[in-house]
């Protein structure tokens, strides 16, 4: 259950990833796409410097701030079949 950025996750302090690769020493390898909002990229290792990985059924998932940590963690089975 995707959300949208307006509703509530835009005044939270932090930056979104372009979906390009265009930042100087950043590989494509190194970003991962946020299951909780689609279309949003984040630096595997900010993300895991953060608190903001999770597993789930065997798989890890790199979310991009805190408030889809939250909404992960409330519901992981909806956002991992993203």
């Amino acid at each position: 259950m995707p959300h949208d950025h307006d509703d509530q996750h835009g005044e939270h302090g932090h930056h979104h990833t372009p979906a390009g690769s265009d930042l100087p020493g950043i590989d494509a390898t190194d970003l991962a796409e946020c299951p909780v909002m689609p279309g949003s990229m984040t630096i595997t290792a900010d993300a895991e410097a953060a608190g903001l990985v999770r597993e789930h059924n065997g798989q890890t998932y790199w979310l991009c701030c805190s408030d889809c940590a939250r909404r992960f963690d409330a519901e992981p089975a909806a956002y991992a079949a993203a």
